[in-house]
């Protein structure tokens, strides 16, 4: 039998002050994790245990354990990859969802999953000012959706016969290119990858001076693979690449895509989220034209991972390319239900829509938008700070959004290599603070470093800290 829900109580109400005292101290820990590798495992017995532990004893482990290894997202310092929040209504929810344990593979398996679903998806449309034509659904993460969507291109054309026949051994089937910008995600690679169309296959576009594809060089591409007999299958535009937050001309390329008949996708798994300040949607034109779309709540949304939302113009061909109903799965509900089982391969669904209609209610349309407003110009005021040092710093990308790249470079140092070992360590020593994690990215040739705000406790004082740190690094 299971625990009493009295103990359930007891230690519930014990987590709770712990997690209020967590969020509130998160700032007093060293953002980075300095434990060695395999120190963790090392302090853990190797085998389960026989007799069953006391749940104090297993809570206690917290602090001994899991906070030493812990690399704090929810730090304010937290300035590294794309920063995100686990945010109390987000908190929360994930709560909830785990008492209730729902699996929304079916409509009849847990009708509020699947229409709690529908709701909060098309709220998240609306929030974005997108048209009314999309169909949205909840995955985990922005590489599955990448995945999903090329799939689906890959199924828009029932001639091609993949479903039933596959792809191994054809000589009927040309080769399928997806074209891409050459700072695309690595998400991409691995889904054509992952969908046997094979890696030669994924074609990198060449970008312009702002680090965004050219259209004209898409158009080129389009043209000489079709001379050589390949099938152009889809294309992917990026609204906030992850090395430097461009946003690739979605209205140009879309042009394309309709004239050719490719599918077009958008990765805006963390730009995509800028869409809910009325302001910067100017940034996203052409969007409405593109048959998919990801987005993902858990990166600048302020919802605990995961959470990603993938958006389609194109649901019927989604659902042909994943559809396959066994006869225990069969239900006597029909055309008047949502199953989202039928649209990607996962049979069992968490409940993650509760989560993310939490944290919209929770904040409202403007409360979200203020809050990434405020990231943004918390980036354009770090952006000034470096632009004004002159002592060697320089940004090195547009800052379109929440996120900055810059660098230094020694005083008559021209050598590349010498510039990237430069300011690894300065990256190193402003990580071993304790105080603030920054990573880096390579534009062309050149090693810059990366500061990316997106954490709901982020201030100016935090940014202060880091430019105060980086400066410092510089021997």
């Amino acid at each position: 039998m299971d625990i009493s829900p009295d103990e359930y109580r007891r230690h519930a109400h014990r987590l709770a002050d712990w997690i209020a005292t967590y969020l509130r101290d998160v700032g007093d820990y060293d953002v980075l994790s300095h434990v060695k590798p395999g120190s963790i495992r090392a302090q853990l017995p190797k085998a389960p245990p026989a007799a069953a532990e006391s749940l104090d004893d297993i809570i206690a482990d917290l602090d001994r354990v899991v906070l030493p290894g812990a690399t704090h997202w929810n730090h304010p310092g937290f300035l590294a990859y794309f920063a995100n929040t686990a945010s109390v209504p987000g908190i929360l929810g994930e709560m909830i969802t785990a008492a209730l344990n729902l699996n929304g593979m079916l409509w009849r398996t847990s009708p509020v999953a699947t229409e709690l679903e529908q709701v909060v998806t098309d709220w998240l449309r609306q929030l974005f000012g997108m048209g009314d034509r999309w169909f949205g659904m909840i995955t985990d993460t922005a590489s599955i959706s990448t995945m999903y969507v090329l799939a689906a291109a890959r199924e828009r054309d029932p001639a091609l016969g993949i479903r039933q026949r596959g792809m191994a051994g054809r000589a009927d089937l040309p080769r399928l290119r997806v074209y891409c910008s050459e700072h695309a995600h690595s998400s991409v690679d691995k889904a054509v990858m992952t969908l046997g169309m094979g890696l030669e296959n994924v074609v990198h576009i060449a970008c312009d001076a702002d680090f965004r594809m050219k259209p004209e060089m898409l158009a080129r591409a389009i043209l000489a693979d079709r001379a050589q007999g390949f099938r152009p299958l889809a294309a992917v535009a990026t609204a906030g690449t992850t090395g430097m937050t461009s946003i690739d001309p979605i209205d140009d390329i879309a042009t394309i895509c309709q004239r050719e008949s490719l599918w077009l996708h958008v990765d805006g798994a963390y730009g995509g989220s800028a869409m809910a300040v009325p302001e910067m949607r100017a940034l996203f034109a052409g969007l409405d034209r593109a048959d998919s779309l990801v987005v993902n709540p858990h990166k600048w949304l302020f919802t605990p991972m995961d959470c990603s939302v993938l958006f389609t113009r194109q649901p019927k061909v989604l659902r042909r390319a994943f559809s396959l109903v066994p006869e225990y799965l069969t239900t006597a509900d029909g055309d008047d239900v949502l199953n989202y089982m039928d649209y990607g391969v996962q049979l069992g669904r968490r409940f993650r829509a509760l989560k993310l209609w939490m944290v919209i209610r929770a904040f409202g349309a403007d409360g979200i938008a203020e809050r990434i407003r405020h990231h943004c110009q918390l980036a354009r005021t770090f952006a000034d700070w470096v632009r004004a040092n002159g002592d060697g710093w320089s940004v090195c990308a547009p800052v379109p959004f929440s996120t900055v790249c810059f660098r230094h470079v020694p005083e008559n140092e021209t050598d590349e290599a010498e510039i990237a070992a430069h300011n690894a360590a300065i990256m190193a020593r402003v990580n071993e603070s304790g105080d603030i994690f920054i990573s880096h990215t390579k534009l062309g040739d050149q090693y810059v470093l990366r500061v990316a705000i997106g954490n709901l406790r982020t201030t100016e004082a935090t940014l202060e800290r880091a430019w105060t740190l980086l400066r410092e690094a510089v021997p």
